[in-house]
């Protein structure tokens, strides 16, 4: 037991010092540059536009699932998945929230295309899906009333 707490400790301070000295980033750490222009987007087509697309086709192959009827917004669990073939990116949208891009994902290629999540919802919205694959866009949506906003209401 107290073996682990010591290595922990070496380990730390070792970082510690890699970090003081300059030898290691803390930026370093981080997968991909921050895509601020995503998410201080204020209208979907602007978070699309962000994200490289123009236009979007419905499809029911995106499924948004959530609760209908959600007691706080401030955690509401939402989860997408795709079965369009190749999917890259998938992204979560609230539609009323003052930021509508509340969510991301990459998705690596052969993996299963299906996300879940709690997203901050400010009051009764639309939830919208964005699935991204082999260049064009896909949409699905879903309404989630809300009984409590979670965006300071």
């Amino acid at each position: 037991m107290y073996q682990k707490r010591r290595d922990a400790l070496r380990i730390g301070s070792i970082l510690g010092l890699a970090i003081t000295a300059g030898l290691i980033k803390p930026g370093d750490v981080f997968a991909a540059d921050w895509q601020s222009g995503m998410f201080d987007a204020k209208t979907l087509q602007d978070a699309l536009k962000a994200m490289g697309g123009d236009a979007f086709t419905i499809s029911k192959d995106v499924a948004v699932t959530g609760p209908d009827i959600a007691e706080n917004g401030a955690v509401v669990p939402v989860s997408v998945t795709s079965s369009v073939p190749n999917t890259e990116l998938i992204a979560i949208l609230v539609e009323k929230n003052p930021s509508p891009l509340s969510a991301s994902f990459k998705i690596p290629a052969g993996t299963e295309a299906a996300v879940s999540t709690r997203v901050k919802m400010g009051g009764t919205s639309n939830v919208h899906a964005l699935v991204k694959a082999d260049g064009k866009w896909y949409a699905a949506s879903k309404e989630i009333k809300v009984t409590l906003g979670g965006c300071g209401g």
